[in-house]
């Protein structure tokens, strides 16, 4: 594959022309819109075919990576002096004749995927079967005893198929339930993750996991779940670490509450219920839970892109920037026929603001400290790529200053403010608030913390090894815009959230106005730079849960 790669990036190179080449000279000192564009207008085509990890579309897109930085003058920052690191990936697809039930008092009704139901599979096998599983409702399905919280109370699901709410207990609590302030209110911790939920359900037996779709606990519509059409993707695992989830996926709002009706339950009734320290599992009695259908799987070999330029003064010390490359791939032909879900905002946008960083840094002398930028496989997918990264580290996690990620900018123009996601982790909002001051912007707390985009962008598989993090998403909230205030913010939020995350809409238009997305890329750059000539480590605050797994390697960072 990467000798496949290294000769697609010589010809990418030449094929792009003088377009990207000749303007390289100027390196500008600060963030071009129109170079932000030209970037994205290359990755976001069809020549990259949606960008999807393990086809042509990929191979074609480490060539451009590879020939991008190459181009701007960064030396390889793979493993043994490469430029990619390779990541293989569990790669399946649900076949097309599948048989989805749910019987419930010996009448069995049939479910159509998509639309009542939505599943995938993380288990390298030919064929899923699942004939007649009692389901169980686990409420939120949290076990959190530092929080003093436990939603299973030692109930069995081996052989079961477990059914969650989405998000954390309290994020529908009143002052006065019992989960009121444990679980940061509206701001959606670990515990509320989908990936949490999953991942509970296998360490305790079960043999399936389905989530109760509702757009508010989501902070997403049914739209962006089914969106991968079946298809998902995990690391190649041990045979002994394989997930004993058979299916796993959601349960569309109204095809809920009928399953729970069907059981003599109320949902609305056992929502409630599941907001108490005293609830319980509940078995829905006389519903049982019935799929076959075949999967198509195979190990595809993915990678990770990576660059460096190294520090003049501290080489082993890195200040890391990210975003990742893949997007959705080919898709159904949407109203305009399109069949590229190319990701042009997620997230080409944010790989050609690592260009126009590594730009300015070349532009400038060597910082004192190493720059890292890491264009990751598979986050789509759960964040894979750079999990990956972080199992496998090509630079000492401990000597990690910071992983800076940019994951989605808003394309609606300049705004007065910028969106601070995860307040209270760690000391790099600080970094952020002094910049962006300098800016002549101030910080807003992201609107939309039931979202828990913390835990949804790659920076978090470096935050869980305890490396400070800080993520720049247009997705956190509604920006003060400088033409049209807030509600302009908000009604970007709403067109792209509603009609083309996921979708093969996200793609440039004639409406993207990039001078906010260049400031936003701007601070990055500020922050990175002053980090990269600095010896202070940003320090995880008091209360964070990754503080203490950082506090252990203090010592070598002294």
């Amino acid at each position: 594959m990467i000798t496949r790669t290294l000769a697609l990036a010589l010809g990418l190179t030449a094929a792009l022309s003088c377009s990207l080449a000749c303007p390289l000279a100027a390196q500008a000192q600060t963030v071009e819109p129109a170079r932000l564009e030209q970037s994205v207008r290359t990755l976001a085509s069809d020549l990259f075919q949606g960008r999807a990890p393990g086809t042509i579309g990929e191979e074609r897109t480490i060539g451009y990576l590879v020939a991008r930085f190459e181009q701007l003058g960064l030396e390889p920052g793979g493993p043994d002096g490469q430029w990619v690191q390779t990541v293989p990936l569990l790669h399946t697809r649900l076949g097309q004749s599948q048989t989805l039930s749910i019987a419930q008092n010996g009448a069995a009704t049939p479910w159509t995927f998509g639309k009542q139901v939505y599943l995938s599979t993380l288990q390298p096998k030919d064929n899923v079967a699942i004939a007649n599983a009692p389901l169980v409702f686990v409420g939120y399905g949290v076990s959190a005893p530092e929080r003093g919280w436990d939603d299973f109370k030692g109930a069995d699901l081996k052989g079961k198929v477990a059914v969650f709410l989405i998000n954390d207990p309290d994020f529908e609590a009143a002052k006065g339930e019992d989960p009121f302030g444990k679980f940061g209110g509206k701001t959606m911790t670990y515990y509320g993750r989908w990936t949490y939920k999953f991942e509970e359900a296998a360490r305790r037996g079960a043999i399936g996991a389905l989530i109760v779709h509702d757009t508010p606990g989501a902070g997403y519509g049914w739209n962006v779940v089914v969106s991968p059409s079946g298809e998902n993707y995990d690391l190649v695992r041990p045979a002994d670490k394989l997930t004993s989830l058979q299916v796993q996926g959601w349960v569309e709002g109204d095809a809920a509450k009928a399953l729970f009706t069907g059981a003599g339950q109320d949902l609305a009734t056992l929502r409630k219920q599941a907001r108490s320290a005293k609830f319980k599992p509940i078995e829905l009695k006389g519903a049982t839970f019935s799929a076959a259908f075949p999967v198509n799987q195979e190990v595809v070999q993915s990678a990770n892109v990576l660059a460096r330029i190294p520090g003049a003064k501290r080489p082993q010390e890195t200040v890391m920037y990210g975003a990742h490359w893949d997007a959705y791939g080919e898709g159904k032909p949407d109203a305009q026929g399109r069949i590229y879900r190319a990701g042009a905002n997620d997230d080409a946008l944010g790989l050609a603001g690592l260009f126009e960083i590594a730009r300015a840094f070349k532009a400038a002398p060597a910082p004192d400290r190493s720059i890292v930028f890491a264009a990751w496989t598979a986050e789509e997918r759960g964040l894979l790529g750079s999990e990956h990264y972080a199992q496998n580290p090509v630079y000492p996690i401990d000597k990690t200053v910071a992983n800076l990620t940019i994951d989605v900018l808003q394309t609606a123009g300049k705004a007065k403010d910028v969106i601070l996601i995860g307040k209270g982790q760690n000391s790099l909002e600080d970094d952020l608030a002094k910049f962006a001051t300098a800016q002549g912007r101030v910080i807003t707390q992201e609107s939309l913390p039931e979202r828990g985009l913390f835990y949804r962008a790659d920076h978090f598989s470096m935050a869980k090894r305890g490396v400070p993090v800080l993520l720049m998403m247009g997705l956190a909230g509604a920006s003060d815009m400088v033409e049209g205030g807030r509600a302009a913010g908000q009604a970007w939020i709403d067109a792209y959230t509603g009609k083309c995350y996921h979708q093969a809409c996200d793609a440039v238009d004639d409406t993207w106005k990039l001078e906010g997305a260049a400031q936003d890329v701007d601070l990055m750059l500020d922050i990175g730079r002053d980090l990269a000539n600095s010896t202070r480590w940003p320090q995880w605050k008091a209360g964070s849960e990754f503080k203490a797994i950082r506090d252990k390697s203090a010592a070598v960072r002294k």
